[in-house]
């Protein structure tokens, strides 16, 4: 009996018709970022128009184009690996915290001390290729640092920012233009979340934008109030290619006034992508954490080459994304627009016609999913440690508003009555390096509910360390790092010593503790 050639294996498909709702849900998350960095930059610290949609937005796009292109490489060389047909490829965008961070804390800053639209490109580029070089050499750590965490505390620390920061903040927006931005959630939670499918097969994410963009342009018929314009400059059509240059070579000296500032950031898209990492190979997906790092670095440290200010990192959501039946046809997709439609000006004009309310609905999508899953894939035992990495990110929330709060008021902290300066200083050191402080936090109550004294020891050892550099708890409002000289804030001085304490006392009470367990070779009396 002759046996015939095996079945050849399934052919993975690319682009599949989930694709388009990833799309337009990745596209439009790096669109409200690159909208978001146009307008602080042009509309708060004045910089020419010219420099920031001509060079830098096209320079930090062309990151997107080189991560997003790798990253769609990546889905089908796995899918090709392991003869899948469901692979979903990670998505990656420019990074929500650092946008913030960067155009407030150096790309302005720059600009106000240089007032030359060269030097502050230079300034900003040099910033931003030191932070891809951080990332480059980070990535070969990354794998011993997964392996070395529990799941738990990733995907804690994952869900602590997803809930406490990303849907937060997005539901601010939509409650502040209610119209359009709850009909556009009310679409994507009746179909992403519930499960419903829409009439005639209509993506999910165009009806929301379709729908959410025409409540929203009734009710500010009505009522007179509608969302505030983007720079107007962004709006005009226009082609302008990144060109590469190594000016920031020269500016390096000065940039690195800035790289405090600058390095926690990279660091913490380093974490980031560590869990998300995790966060996709808990959804099916598992790509070698060394590459997804590697690509994040070196597309930020392109983007510094062409003029980009914004680095790039892999998005919070990979399960999202794959429940939205996404392979690796979006991630392309996506990379492409964004790329190209900042070349050619389709980008602001996209975002300058489009209310930032409709938009964000699918980040809170986002958020919840990963939210979520922390919870779905833990341990039952461990889900303490899920809620205790929340802390920290609250505190980074109250952090921000009380920030933009004091601001606004133009008030500093130290003006403060001592009894409130106290209470933001505390806030301040749980908020510095949050995502840090969440995985160890999580780590440090799975170890104890699993008994494994000497990692809760080790990690006591670690956090104090870190403490003392000021990778986590700084006491600086910017959170910045240090070197524990003589100098060393008494407050990073007492809280590592307090870690090292926690250390030995749970270390002592898991030795010393009677063992409840029965003798051998005896039986219990039950």
């Amino acid at each position: 009996m002759s046996v015939g050639p095996p079945p050849p294996s399934p052919r993975y498909r690319w682009l599949v018709p989930g694709d388009l709702n990833g799309f337009l849900a990745l596209s439009v998350d790096n669109l409200a970022l690159l909208a978001g960095m146009s307008a602080i930059l042009v509309g708060v610290f004045h910089l020419p128009a010219s420099l920031v949609i001509g060079r830098m937005l096209p320079g930090s796009a062309l990151g997107v184009l080189v991560g997003d292109l790798a990253y769609s490489v990546l889905a089908i060389r796995l899918a090709r690996r392991e003869g899948r047909t469901d692979v979903c490829a990670m998505p990656l965008g420019i990074d929500t915290p650092s946008m913030f961070g960067l155009c407030f804390g150096v790309i302005g800053p720059a600009w106000v001390l240089t007032a030359d639209p060269d030097r502050t490109l230079a300034i900003s580029c040099a910033v931003l290729a030191m932070m891809g070089l951080s990332k480059i050499a980070a990535a070969f750590v990354g794998e011993f640092v997964r392996r070395s965490l529990p799941r738990s505390a990733m995907l804690g620390a994952l869900s602590a920012v997803a809930i406490a920061l990303i849907s937060f903040f997005s539901m601010q927006k939509i409650i502040a233009e209610p119209l359009g931005g709850l009909v556009a959630l009310g679409i994507v939670l009746a179909t992403l979340v519930a499960g419903r499918r829409l009439p005639w097969r209509v993506p999910a994410m165009v009806a929301a934008i379709s729908l959410g963009t025409l409540a929203w342009a009734l009710g500010r018929a009505v009522t007179g109030v509608g969302a505030g314009a983007a720079p107007e400059a962004a709006a005009v059509l226009h082609v302008t290619l990144p060109v590469a240059s190594l000016a920031w070579v020269g500016a390096l000296g000065k940039a690195a006034s800035f790289l405090p500032l600058a390095l926690p950031f990279a660091l913490v898209t380093v974490v980031g992508g560590i869990d998300n990492t995790e966060s996709a190979a808990a959804a099916g997906d598992r790509y070698p954490t060394r590459e997804i790092l590697l690509v994040e670095g070196i597309a930020t440290f392109v983007a510094a080459l062409f003029g980009g200010v914004l680095q790039n990192t892999p998005y919070i959501g990979h399960p999202a994304y794959r429940r939205m039946g996404c392979h690796a046809g979006y991630t392309l997709a996506t990379g492409l627009f964004i790329g190209l439609g900042a070349c050619t000006g389709l980008v602001g004009l996209l975002v300058s016609s489009l209310p930032e309310s409709v938009l964000v609905p699918i980040i809170v999508f986002v958020g919840l999913e990963m939210g979520s899953q922390a919870f779905r894939e833990a341990d039952a035992r461990h889900l303490p440690a899920i809620a205790i990495a929340l802390l920290p990110a609250i505190a980074e929330l109250v952090l921000v508003q009380l920030n933009g709060l004091l601001g606004a008021l133009a008030i500093a902290p130290g003006q403060l009555p001592a009894a409130q300066l106290a209470g933001y200083r505390t806030i301040a050191l749980l908020a510095n390096g949050f995502i840090v402080t969440s995985m160890l936090w999580s780590t440090l109550l799975i170890d104890l509910i699993d008994r494994r004294r000497g990692r809760v020891l080790a990690v006591s050892v670690l956090a104090a360390v870190l403490t003392l550099f000021g990778v986590m708890h700084s006491p600086y409002p910017d959170g910045r790092f240090f070197l524990p000289d003589a100098s060393l804030p008494s407050a990073s001085f007492l809280l590592a010593t307090g870690y090292l304490l926690f250390g030995l006392v749970t270390w002592s009470i898991d030795r010393l503790e009677p063992d409840s367990r029965p003798a051998k070779g005896k039986r219990s009396a039950s």
